[in-house]
């Protein structure tokens, strides 16, 4: 039905559900802070498994439109073209949401990101493995690397769960003390409120994220645009949208570790996705991918990587308000962009 519509029409749906996309997850950071100190489920753990789930419920609305549809290509290049770029959202939060005063790196106080970003590059690992299977490895809607994927990020929630509670690991390096809580802010409200408004802002992502599915995939046909590359790029920079503004938000209230959680578990639950499209559309999904996706996939894997180190090192150093890792990392996807079109175009 959209594909009746003029262009400037389209954009301007697609600029409205990327509106409603940020203007919810600003509200879904704030509600799953509250909610994860009302349960005890503690920032890192509410931040990978709430509102990592929650602030990808676009990719979750695009994996299944498209899989219905028949356009999976557009659904597997969204999600792996989307884990490099929310990794990237690291970089803007770095720079824009912690700033000047201290690098987002040396503010964590744990080794849980350390563990959330593994737990990244092994789900993207065994992408890599399931498109080296067959196509007809498949049962009832399920294949090998779907059980393996879902498996993986059980085992790995669980684990980083279990660090929260403890590691024999110690901080030795001070971080900088977080701000008194704002009498005012959300925590005052009733735990029946803030789950009415956390629903509300989940829908409304929900809602916003398959309206930017069907308002791009229609965008992308008027622009002769190939599906596969717009998928990866302009589709998955408007659904990361919430991730950049709850990431935002959650600095602002200097939970860092929700912040860091957020996209690093965003990014682990991404490829469940993948056998979500396995199931919905009856194929094995991941043996279609193309070249780009598979290229995307080790983007993803490498600006993961770098971030491990961060984590680890901590670095305090800043070049152009960014700590060394992410201005390394922002390099790292830059060049690796322009391969990607280097490789779209063959």
């Amino acid at each position: 039905m959209l594909n009746s519509l003029s262009l400037p029409i389209l954009l301007l749906i697609f600029a409205l559900a990327a509106a409603v996309v940020w203007l919810a997850g600003i509200r879904l950071s704030t509600t799953t802070d509250v909610l994860s100190k009302r349960f005890k489920l503690g920032e890192a753990l509410g931040g990978i498994i709430v509102l990592a789930i929650v602030t990808n419920l676009p990719e979750i609305a695009i994996t299944i439109s498209a899989s219905l549809h028949n356009k999976v290509e557009l659904a597997i290049g969204n999600l792996l073209g989307g884990i490099a770029l929310q990794t990237v959202v690291l970089v803007v939060l770095d720079a824009f949401g912690v700033g000047k005063k201290a690098t987002l790196s040396s503010q964590q106080s744990s080794l849980t990101p350390v563990l959330e970003g593994i737990l990244v590059v092994a789900m993207l690992a065994i992408v890599v493995m399931g498109h080296q299977l067959p196509s007809s490895l498949i049962f009832d809607r399920i294949t090998p690397a779907s059980l393996l994927l879902i498996a993986t990020w059980i085992i790995g929630v669980y684990l980083i769960g279990k660090a929260a509670k403890g590691l024999p690991w110690q901080l030795t390096q001070p971080i900088t003390s977080p701000l008194k809580e704002n009498p005012a802010a959300p925590n005052q409200r009733s735990t029946a409120l803030t789950i009415l408004m956390f629903s509300a802002a989940a829908t409304a992502t929900l809602l916003g994220g398959l309206a930017l599915e069907v308002s791009g995939d229609a965008m992308s046909s008027k622009l002769g645009m190939n599906g596969v590359l717009f998928g990866a790029t302009v589709l998955a920079a408007a659904t990361a949208l919430p991730e950049v503004s709850t990431g935002l938000a959650a600095v602002k209230l200097k939970d860092y570790s929700l912040a860091v959680s957020d996209i690093l578990g965003g990014n682990a639950f991404l490829p469940v996705l993948l056998a979500l499209a396995t199931l919905v559309s009856g194929k094995a999904v991941l043996p279609t991918a193309q070249k780009t996706d598979i290229y995307l996939t080790g983007l993803g894997m490498l600006v993961t990587v770098v971030y491990l180190y961060g984590f680890v090192f901590r670095p305090k150093r800043q070049i152009a308000r960014m700590g060394l890792d992410s201005f390394v990392v922002l390099i790292i996807y830059l060049v690796g962009t322009v391969g990607l079109f280097m490789i779209a175009k063959k």
